[in-house]
């Protein structure tokens, strides 16, 4: 079952014990005690690879404190979203993968941490081309930009338009809004943001209780649905 935004719980190792020999992530070059940025970029060096060779995209890469400890936060993503499976697939070959880079370069996060995978929600912005591909059919609203020019004079020719995606490539996205259809390119347009329309989640819903009264006589479709009920909750 593939949905977006609903793989959020954490996936990976909670509050690992780290290793007390060997050399520290803050003593080597380049990752000093306390620069999380240092140690965002080394994360990404060894968990891009590992998602790119599993097929899917490295959406976003955070590191946060929480309490004692730091949490490492992964969203991936593909052409037709990324189920709860594969989000755990994804999960265990980062792990292997940071334990690897660990033991043959030390911690790339001091102390213990805690590693979540999830594939991005519905309030992700919309800032790329695949972005934009991947939420064809839905309605989003986004900032166009005014004429080229200063700052302040573009921020002043600024406008928020809400409309339904209707195709997107790598150059330009086409909207469709009250006025009609138009094409935008990327630099005309700031962050999209998906806009949730309670009126398909209703169709949506009715046309699932249609399937399941068809289906009512199947046991085995029973039980999937009540395991991966089990899984998303």
């Amino acid at each position: 079952m593939t949905q977006r935004g609903r793989a959020t719980r954490p996936t990976g190792p909670t509050g690992r014990p780290r290793r007390t020999d060997g050399p520290r992530g803050g003593d080597r070059v380049g990752a000093p005690r306390g620069d999380l940025g240092a140690r965002r970029a080394r994360l990404r060096e060894v968990i891009e690879p590992v998602v790119t060779e599993a097929g899917y995209d490295l959406e976003d890469l955070s590191v946060s404190r929480a309490g004692r400890r730091h949490v490492v936060r992964v969203i991936v993503d593909a052409d037709g979203g990324i189920n709860l499976d594969a989000v755990a697939d994804v999960s265990r070959a980062v792990s292997a993968a940071l334990d690897a880079a660990e033991e043959s370069g030390g911690d790339i996060v001091a102390g213990e941490y805690q590693l979540e995978v999830s594939s991005p929600g519905v309030d992700r912005p919309l800032t790329l081309p695949r972005h934009w591909r991947r939420n064809v059919g839905r309605l989003v609203k986004v900032t166009v930009r005014g004429a080229a020019g200063l700052p302040e004079q573009r921020a002043a020719g600024d406008r928020q338009l809400t409309g339904r995606v209707i195709a997107a490539d790598d150059d330009r996205v086409t909207l469709e809004t009250d006025a009609g259809r138009a094409e935008h390119t990327y630099a005309e347009l700031g962050p999209g943001r998906v806009q949730v329309e309670f009126t398909r989640l209703d169709e949506i819903d009715e046309a699932d209780e249609f399937d399941g009264a068809d289906e009512a006589d199947d046991d085995t479709d029973d039980i999937d649905d009540e395991d991966v009920e089990d899984e998303e909750r």
